[in-house]
C-alpha cells in the first residue's frame, strides 16, 4: 500500500516498507520492480523481511516485484541521505544491484542488514538508522566487521 502523498517511485530510489516493529528497505530498479535482500529460503515467513533472520548469516540478493515484496505492507520512497551524500546515477545503482542479484552476501542485522545494502547501492556508503537506537555508535560495527569491508571492497570494484 503505497503513501499516497507521494509519486511513484523512479529507478535509484530507495523504498522503506513498514513492517510490524521494523521496515525493510528495497532499491527500485523501474517496471514495478525491486532489488533486495532476503535469505536463501523460498520460505517467505523467513525472509530478510521477517524478524526470523536476525541471526548473522548468508542473505541473498533477489529482483521481484515491489507488491510481492511488501506483502500488503505500506511502503514510501525515503532517500533520508540525500542531504548527507551524493546519490549515484539511477544507471550506476541499477547496474550494481543487478550484478549482485542471485548472490549470496554476508547479513547481519545490527552491522550489514537490508538498510544498509540498499544505501550502499545509492551512495556508496551504508548506513541503517534503525539499528542506531539499540546499538548507540555504529562506527565500530561499520568499521571493524572483516566480512562487511570485503563486501564493500568487491561491490566497489563492480
Amino acid at each position: 500500500v503505497f503513501l499516497p502523498h507521494q509519486q511513484g517511485p523512479k529507478p535509484g530510489d530507495l523504498i522503506e516498507i513498514f513492517r510490524f516493529g521494523y521496515q525493510h528497505w528495497v532499491v527500485y530498479v523501474g517496471n514495478g520492480y525491486v532489488v533486495h535482500l532476503t535469505t536463501p529460503s523460498k520460505n517467505p515467513i523467513g525472509g530478510s523481511s521477517s524478524p526470523f533472520s536476525v541471526q548473522g548469516g548468508k542473505a541473498m540478493v533477489k529482483r521481484e516485484q515491489l507488491e510481492d515484496v511488501a506483502r500488503g505492507c505500506s511502503y514510501q520512497i525515503n532517500n533520508y541521505l540525500d542531504d548527507m551524500y551524493q546519490p549515484l546515477s539511477a544507471e550506476k545503482i541499477i547496474s550494481y544491484a543487478e550484478k549482485l542479484i542471485g548472490k549470496e552476501i554476508w547479513y547481519n542485522v545490527l552491522g550489514w542488514n537490508c538498510e544498509h545494502f540498499v544505501t550502499h547501492l545509492r551512495y556508496g556508503k551504508s548506513h541503517s538508522e534503525q539499528v542506531r537506537p539499540c546499538v548507540g555508535d555504529l562506527s565500530l560495527l561499520e568499521g571493524g566487521s572483516k566480512k562487511k569491508r570485503c563486501y564493500q571492497r568487491k561491490i566497489e570494484t563492480l
